[in-house]
């Protein structure tokens, strides 16, 4: 468990260390939020007590558009934050989070929306003696994710500006440990932002009319592996391995489509249904059915420099036993080291329930 934590935090913090900019310009901003937990699963309705409040601080570094990637996404920052949350209940406790995170604007850069990802550390966790009741969090540690949709203004006195709006804060583990309910937070935040420079360089604008770009159709192989439990608490975490290949095409030079096949050997799952035949004799099972998955999906990708994000929607075609439904989808993110290698990072889940964080490597061809 330590080392995929430690393995998402080199990832990440490595994509924003490794950005090159020929610029220096950079702010940082911190936002007061407050809001409720959402009910995304009425197991969790003891859980929401209060309205969970925090602060977000961030340090942002801007682009000018002296890349042709920066430009077409209208010059967006990236940079890193911290994220304190109260989530105003003794069985969560409190939560520390630390993320990669991107800004994107909008309406003559008035409108941001941020979107990060990172680890996020809870003080009170499960555990079955003294906090059996937090069923959302098995684990002292979990990902995290946030998004921010702000109104923002820089520089309205001096360096200082002001920005205002809603935030999206997501705890999870991703069943890599029972129990993994997560906790979502709807929240309104209001915030400051402090320029570290002086003044901002002239943003560089070469492309003003997009070239047409595409590429042949490219093939792609990955492993992906991780560990993971089933809901049941205590039934014990497994490794699992899937073997995808995949066709995309790209269209331009952000989006590519995708069509491949996923198979899953999940070794949480043969443990799972040795469990449901002796638990749920009612239900007619032997404990015999093959734990092994196939299946089919279609996806999208979005090139952002060296990175990119992927969605995926698969069905499975070979499915013996039922756990959780046919239909599965994935998201996250690849890091591209060369024209062909990469690294990714991603998200199995099945609707609302998560099944896996997916560590892999793969060639595009």
């Amino acid at each position: 468990m330590k080392q995929s934590l430690t393995y998402i935090l080199c990832l990440f913090f490595g994509v924003i260390l490794s950005q090159d900019n020929q610029t220096s310009s950079s702010y940082v901003d911190v936002s007061y939020f407050k809001g409720n937990i959402a009910l995304h699963n009425t197991s969790i309705l003891h859980l929401i007590k209060g309205h969970p409040e925090g602060f977000i601080l961030s340090w942002n570094k801007k682009t000018f558009g002296h890349k042709d990637w920066e430009q077409r996404f209208n010059y967006p920052d990236y940079g890193v934050s911290f994220n304190y949350q109260n989530l105003k209940n003794d069985v969560l406790g409190n939560s520390y989070a630390f993320y990669a995170h991107y800004n994107f604007y909008f309406f003559k850069r008035n409108l941001m929306l941020r979107i990060g990802q990172g680890l996020a550390l809870t003080t009170n966790p499960y555990d079955k003696i003294n906090n059996h009741k937090n069923i959302a969090f098995g684990s002292k540690f979990m990902s995290s994710t946030y998004v921010m949709l702000n109104y923002k203004k820089e520089r309205i006195i001096d360096r200082f500006g002001l920005q205002a709006g809603l935030s999206l804060i997501h705890y999870s583990n991703a069943n890599v440990k029972a129990p993994n309910t997560s906790i979502n937070s709807i929240t309104l935040n209001i915030g400051v932002t402090y320029n570290l420079d002086e003044e901002d360089p002239e943003y560089v604008n070469t492309i003003s009319k997009e070239d047409k770009f595409t590429q042949p159709i490219k093939y792609n192989f990955i492993f992906r592996s991780g560990i993971n439990e089933s809901d049941v608490i205590d039934s014990g975490q497994f490794p699992f391995y899937i073997f995808s290949a995949y066709a995309d095409k790209r269209i331009n030079h952000k989006s590519a489509f995708q069509f491949g096949t996923d198979v899953f050997l999940s070794n949480f799952l043969k443990e799972y249904i040795k469990y449901n035949a002796v638990a749920f004799p009612e239900r007619n099972e032997d404990g015999e059915a093959d734990y092994k998955r196939v299946g089919v999906f279609v996806g999208h990708e979005l090139f952002i420099n060296k990175m990119s994000v992927i969605t995926q929607f698969g069905y499975y075609l070979y499915y013996p036993f039922d756990f959780e439904g046919r239909t599965y989808f994935r998201i996250g993110l690849k890091r591209y080291f060369s024209d062909k290698w990469f690294a990714a990072l991603t998200l199995k889940a099945h609707g609302v329930d998560a099944e896996a964080v997916e560590f892999g490597i793969g060639i595009r061809l």
